[in-house]
């Protein structure tokens, strides 16, 4: 784990991180909050520990602060003034636990393994909603796709499945990419085989590596047994990286060497292991502005560009719409015990007007808001949400009888939906991030 210690005696800050240095986490030390921002502005921390009163300054203050920069942030006030009202403040203001002074290695320990507990059922859940979510109804996707552009897709990966080369999908959030990772290994010589899934954003670095590679008993602290890793457990298989854009530096060296080699080491073991498993990766991410960055390794993205599938967002294969809500009512509706419920012509067009920035994502769950509040069987639009609503018009375009406004608003909804960050859909506007922002608010709410 990556540990902040925050507290403007040195001795303590040097006793708390030889403590937890001991138990295998990685320790930075500030005296100040002005350097624990300047910390946490350079690295991602799991862990702080934040002393109460620091000098002329309060840990209470810089609390809220770090966790508004990392929300995921856990924190232990620490302090030698202990008091029941300064803990349920700092309870209250989002700390995760309270440590009066003097504090023994046993309790430094056992808050340590707490996080790590924590942690780890936190990932075992989003396991849980991950299979969950498999039983939902996928797009079909398939050489019969209404959608021209989804039929050259899946030509693509009909070929791609039968040699056994890594392949890189990309798209934008929601478009079925992880369909797609399925459908390529259903056609591939390894379909006998497992199909196993890391969501690279979901873990911290530390975690990542366990999921992927495996760790030995007693490589860091909770690991009571050896775990085998998804490389391990996909082996004759498939393993699909999805959002690969996301994966740490020290993890994009490793998934390197196994693309050239096969070969691994668990964490906390110097033996090395070898796997037959085929790489799919995942993204909706510009790689290559990645790579110019720095954040990315241009000789991995060689690896795992070998066959390179871009999938089309929902608006620009607007065939697929009505076909997919269909198929998703029929699901939603079984799953609620009732006859599935019909769209009107008006909830046709107004499905169709939208332009679908979720993707097909944001549509299966427009759809199931709908089978679960819509009481009648022929669905109106009022059974979709407003911002679906509000495109039940035409769609505004350049010379028609819009008002300026009109054309605005979807001309900048449009480019936020198809690019990845704010800061690049305002470049294509030529507009500031902050006159973005204001518009963005002013559309959506509206």
């Amino acid at each position: 784990m990556r540990v902040l210690v925050v507290d403007d005696e040195r001795n303590i800050r040097k006793t708390l991180a030889i403590c937890l240095q001991g138990l295998g986490c990685a320790v930075t030390e500030a005296g100040t909050s002005a350097a624990a921002l300047e910390a946490l502005e350079r690295s991602a921390f799991d862990l702080a520990f934040v002393d109460l009163r620091l000098g002329s300054e309060g840990g209470l203050d810089l609390l809220p602060k770090l966790l508004a920069d990392r929300p995921g942030l856990d924190v232990i006030i620490i302090t030698a003034y202990a008091a029941v009202d300064t803990a349920v403040e700092a309870i209250r203001r989002g700390a995760r636990d309270y440590l009066p002074k003097p504090f023994t290695p046993a309790q430094i320990r056992r808050a340590v393994e707490q996080v790590q507990e924590r942690r780890a059922l936190e990932a075992q859940l989003a396991d849980l909603e991950g299979r969950l979510a498999d039983a939902a109804p996928e797009p079909a996707i398939g050489p019969d796709s209404p959608s021209p552009m989804m039929r050259a897709v899946m030509e693509t990966i009909s070929r791609a499945a039968a040699h056994d080369v890594p392949v890189l999908l990309r798209g934008e959030s929601g478009t079925g990419k992880s369909v797609l990772a399925r459908t390529l290994h259903q056609l591939s010589p390894r379909k006998a085989r497992t199909f196993a899934v890391v969501s690279c954003p979901a873990l911290t670095e530390h975690l990542l590596a366990s999921e992927m590679f495996g760790h030995v008993k007693g490589a860091f602290t909770g690991a009571v047994r050896d775990h085998p890793g998804r490389v391990e457990a996909a082996e004759g298989g498939t393993l699909f990286l999805d959002e690969i854009g996301e994966l740490p530096p020290d993890l994009q060296a490793k998934l390197l060497r196994f693309l050239q080699d096969k070969q691994f080491e668990r964490v906390g073991e110097s033996r090395t292991r070898t796997a037959d498993v085929r790489i799919v990766a995942a993204t909706n991410r510009k790689l290559e502005e990645a790579v110019a960055s720095g954040r990315f390794r241009e000789d991995l993205l060689f690896r795992l560009n070998v066959v390179e599938v871009t999938v089309p967002p929902l608006r620009e294969r607007r065939e697929e719409i009505l076909p997919l809500a269909r198929r998703f009512l029929g699901f939603f509706a079984r799953a609620a015990k009732r006859p599935p419920p019909q769209l009107s012509p008006e909830a046709e067009k107004v499905l169709l007007a939208y332009p679908w920035p979720g993707n097909v994502r944001e549509l299966r769950n427009a759809i199931e808001r709908a089978v679960i509040l819509g009481a009648s069987q022929v669905l109106a639009p009022a059974a979709f949400p407003e911002r679906i609503v509000q495109h039940g018009g035409s769609v505004p375009q350049v010379g028609g009888d819009f008002t300026v406004d009109q054309v605005e608003r979807e001309h900048i909804l449009r480019v936020l939906a198809r690019t990845h960050t704010q800061e690049e859909a305002a470049r294509i506007l030529g507009v500031d991030a902050s006159t973005l922002w204001r518009k963005r608010k002013k559309y959506e709410d509206g």
